[in-house]
């Protein structure tokens, strides 16, 4: 395992910006009234859009560079999947405003990831770090597709997003199986 090195290092400065970036999406989608249309689409759609892009890429960066350089910390470790959090279940909240996205398959997401984190706790408490699977991964991604789907007003963002909380499910229902022997 690297050694800890200082909190303020590029890998969590990229995940602390999608928790000052997530305020800015729900921003742009809750004022998107006041920019007016461009070639048919809100321009406020279009700035959260980017603005959401950008801030789902910085996680892909982060996991990147920390890996690459070794850098592991323990507000690396708290930052990051809190971040992820953050920025798509503002997103979500933001698209069930704008009557885009039903409010119970937010509840099912979120649902999931209070599961998986009070699964990790209690591994943790146990000395155990239960790391990303891929259906988790899987599943980040899907949403983040959807996601920005919705934003944009892009067509058969619905049933990207259903494919999203299928995944959400599955990867949320994989851990609580192998995680049974903290749970019992």
């Amino acid at each position: 395992m690297p050694a800890p090195s200082s909190s303020w290092n590029l890998p969590n400065l990229l995940s602390l910006s999608r928790v000052f970036l997530a305020p800015l999406v729900m921003v742009f989608l809750a004022v998107r009234g006041q920019f007016g249309n461009l070639f048919g689409v809100n321009i406020g759609d279009i700035l959260a859009g980017v603005v959401f892009i950008l801030a789902s890429l910085t996680d892909a960066a982060d996991g990147y560079i920390a890996r690459k350089r070794g850098i592991v910390t323990n507000l690396g470790k708290f930052i990051d999947p809190l971040a992820d959090k953050i920025l798509v279940v503002a997103a979500l909240i933001c698209l069930v405003e704008l009557q885009r996205l039903d409010a119970w398959i937010v509840v099912i997401i979120v649902s999931r990831e209070f599961i998986v984190s009070g699964v990790r706790m209690v591994a943790a408490v146990e000395g155990v770090v239960i790391h990303a699977s891929a259906g988790g991964k899987a599943k980040t991604v899907t949403q983040i597709i959807a996601i920005v789907m919705m934003i944009f007003n892009i067509p058969f963002a619905t049933p990207v997003m259903w494919v999203a909380m299928i995944l959400t499910v599955w990867s949320g229902l994989d851990y609580l199986i192998k995680s049974k022997d903290f749970l019992c």
